[in-house]
Formats: C-alpha cells, structure tokens, sequence
C-alpha cells in the first residue's frame, strides 16, 4: 500500500519535472516518450508548449479535443493552474497573465458605423499617449472622412500602424485585441489569426453584443486591468477546416475533334487538387444555394458515415456557435467551456432529423452524395462562402488554437448574462400565487 501511495502521491521533484513535458497531441512521440517516463501524465491547460515552436500540429485519435495551445500572441499566456485534471479546467481558474509587459495592440471599429468615431479616438489617444502602446489599425478605418479629415487627431494617427487584410501578417506582432463593435467584430478578429489568437477584449458598441461583455463608459480602468493581467478567460474553441476540392479545367477543342480523331464537345480533365484551410469561431454551414432541390450531403464521423443530410443544409458549430444559427435551426445552447462539436440540420426533410452534439475530439466531413441532383454551398462564419461539386470534401475538426476571451466578470456570470439580455431566455410573465386566506 505504501508503494502504491508513492506512486499516486508524486514528489516536489517530479512535479517540478512535469512543467518540461510535452501533449502527445502537438508534439512528436518521441518527446512525450523520453519525458513521461513510463509514467501516466494527465493533458492540462496549464501546461503551456515551448514558445516558438513551428512543428506541425499533430491530430490523435481521441474522444477529447486537442489540448489547446495556452499561449496567445507573443506574450500572452494562461495562468499555471496546478490543480487542472486533464485538459478540462475549471472555467474560474481560467486567469490571464503576461510573460513580459504587452506593448503592441490591436483594435477593431466596426467599419461605416459613426457612433463608433467617438469611442475609437478616445481608446487611441488612452493607449497611445497615456499607456505608450503601439496601436495597430486596418488601413480602410483610417480611410473613413470622418478620421481623414480630423486635424486634431491627426498627431495620434501619425503613431499608428496599418494593415490590409489578407496581405499583411500581423500574427506575431500583437499582444492583445480590442473590438469596438458587436459580435462580428470579434468574428472578424478570429478570421485575422489562423493560429495562435490574442486575448481579445470586446465592448459592446453594436446591436447583439453576445459576445462583448464589456460596456465603453470605463474603459481606461478596464483596459488597464488587462495591461496589469488581472482578468479572467474564457476560451472559446475553433474549428480547423479543411476543404478539398477536384480542380478540373476545360480543354479547347477545334472543330470538336481530338488529335486521335476522337469527335468531343465538352472535355473536363483532373490537373490535380485545390486544398484550403480556414479556422472557424461560429459555425460552418453547408447548404442547398440558389438550387431548388433539396441539399444531399453525406455526413461522416471518423471515417463512418452517420447520415445522409436532406433538406436545406446542415450547421456544424463550435459552443460558441450554438447560440448564433444553430439556436434559429433549433439547437441547444451550450456554453463555450463544453469540449463539443454540434451537428444541427437546417429544415430536414424528416421528422426524426434531431440536432446531436459530438465529442470535440472526433473528425467530420461532409462530401456531396453520389447520387445528388445539385450542388453545395458552404460559407465559414458567414465568409469565404463557395461551391462544393461531386468530389470535394469539407474536414472539420476542433482546433488546437482556442480564441481567449476576455471577460467581464467570469465565464459563466456572462454567459447566462448574456442569454438573458440578449437572448431573452427564459422571459416571461411570472405566474401568480395563490391569495391567502385571512
């Protein structure tokens, strides 16, 4: 017994010895090996990967998600948290911490909005002047007349830093992210980062505001807490997604006949595959387009096929998703610290066709039945949306790069928060009691 207690009650020099180790499921095999030691080693949240590391993330078969990578930017980290069993912790231990003092910031205004002038020169000139940060912007906001045009702001827009979306890279340049907007602010955050995602911190300045928790009214102390490390964390999982597509190009024939005299209209002919990957804060959605019949997707899950999808199309959805177009189809709402992955059809042409969730370790894809009279749409968030034809696959899986969100008081006070403000859930008029008798 007393061995067995020695093995379970590890000593101060093996706990020290487990902050070296490696996750199996972003390393290479052969690291974890030489660090476990033979011994059973429990994934944590807490253990953070070495920084700067550019192996390629590798997937495990497992029932779990992967085990997210807990440092956001260049000097962004989660806080150690010794008590995390596996790679589930505690959604109030989830704090944020910084390596080194952050410096750089980026901020997002939600584009044509001149409510937003305002709060946006105010934030510039605290960050700029008062708190000595680089502040990066997107070059089109600088564009807006109304910025153009201000003299008085023209000294803190001299500071800035710009970027065009899709041609710069800015990945390794940011320490944290403001939005200035409503949630797809913070969607279009995500979409600028592919890998490792800022903490983003997010004032409800737009009409939802389901995911910006913070209001503008003290935003110098708000912010200043985040400077000073001094917020909790939620992170919001992403989905990895992979499309393949067949590229086929026509071949010109004159007068319709080939070099082996063969007579041919229409020739098609495979020159290889198109791969293109996206990561995916709200949902990917697969629908029927413009055609009129109905969508004929087939639904696999580790390489089984668990259903073939008829009627408009089919929602596939982080946590965070199941409260945008999920909720509409007729899903549950489930909170962004559940490790899951939802499957929510859109009008099925059956009765039973009910919305399932999935562990987040599992890997989908969605491929045009053989025998499907049309083709697919399929858009990531809202964006990027394109044709799906015979032969082309969509591969989702949960990503290792979670987007940590700053919250305002924790993860779930505004979570349910958020449901009733926004949502409305569960509002009614109350039932009354029964008189009392005198």
């Amino acid at each position: 017994m007393e061995m067995n207690r020695e093995k379970l009650c590890p000593s101060k020099a093996d706990v020290s010895s487990d902050s070296a180790y490696h996750c199996s499921a972003c390393h290479d095999d052969e690291e974890w090996s030489n660090t476990s030691r033979g011994r059973a080693k429990s994934r944590s949240l807490s253990a953070s990967p070495a920084l700067g590391s550019t192996k390629e993330f590798r997937r495990t078969r497992s029932l779990h998600g992967p085990c997210p990578v807990t440092t956001f930017g260049p000097k962004a980290c989660m806080l150690q948290n010794p008590k995390t069993i596996m790679h589930i912790q505690d959604p109030a231990s989830q704090r944020l911490t910084w390596n080194k003092p952050p410096k750089s910031v980026l901020v997002i205004k939600k584009i044509r909005d001149a409510s937003l002038l305002q709060p946006f020169k105010e934030l510039c000139v605290y960050l700029t002047e008062e708190n000595n940060m680089i502040v990066y912007v997107e070059k089109k906001v600088l564009e807006d007349p109304a910025i153009a045009n201000d003299d008085n702001f023209g000294p803190v827009k001299k500071k800035f830093c710009t970027f065009r979306e899709d041609y710069d890279d800015i990945s390794n340049q940011i320490d944290f992210i403001i939005c200035l907007g409503g949630d797809g602010t913070l969607l279009y955050a995500s979409s600028l980062f592919q890998g490792s995602v800022p903490p983003v911190m997010a004032f409800h300045l737009g009409s939802l505001g389901f995911l910006t928790p913070f209001n503008f009214e003290n935003f110098q102390s708000q912010v200043t807490q985040v400077i000073e490390g001094n917020a909790a964390l939620v992170l919001r999982s992403r989905l990895k997604v992979k499309v393949v597509k067949e590229h086929r190009e026509k071949m010109t024939v004159q007068n319709g006949i080939e070099e082996n005299g063969v007579v041919s209209t229409n020739i098609e002919k495979e020159v290889g595959k198109q791969i293109m990957q996206y990561q995916v804060l709200n949902e990917v959605v697969v629908d029927r387009g413009p055609s009129s019949y109905l969508s004929n997707v087939d639904v696999f899950l580790d390489g089984h096929l668990i259903t073939t999808v008829q009627g408009d199309g089919v929602i596939v959805s982080t946590p965070t998703g199941s409260t945008a177009y999920a909720a509409a189809a007729g899903a549950s709402m489930i909170h962004p610290n559940v490790p899951a992955i939802m499957i929510t059809p859109i009008c099925p042409h059956s009765l039973s066709f009910r919305p399932i969730v999935v562990p987040a370790g599992v890997e989908l894809k969605i491929m045009l039945s053989p025998d499907a009279r049309n083709t697919a749409w399929v858009s990531f968030d809202g964006r990027k949306r394109q044709e799906i034809c015979h032969g082309d696959s969509i591969s989702i899986t949960t990503s290792c790069y979670p987007l940590p969100s700053i919250c305002f008081r924790d993860p779930v006070s505004d979570w349910f928060e958020s449901l009733a403000e926004c949502l409305h859930w569960n509002v009614r008029k109350k039932q009354n009691n029964f008189a009392v008798e005198e």
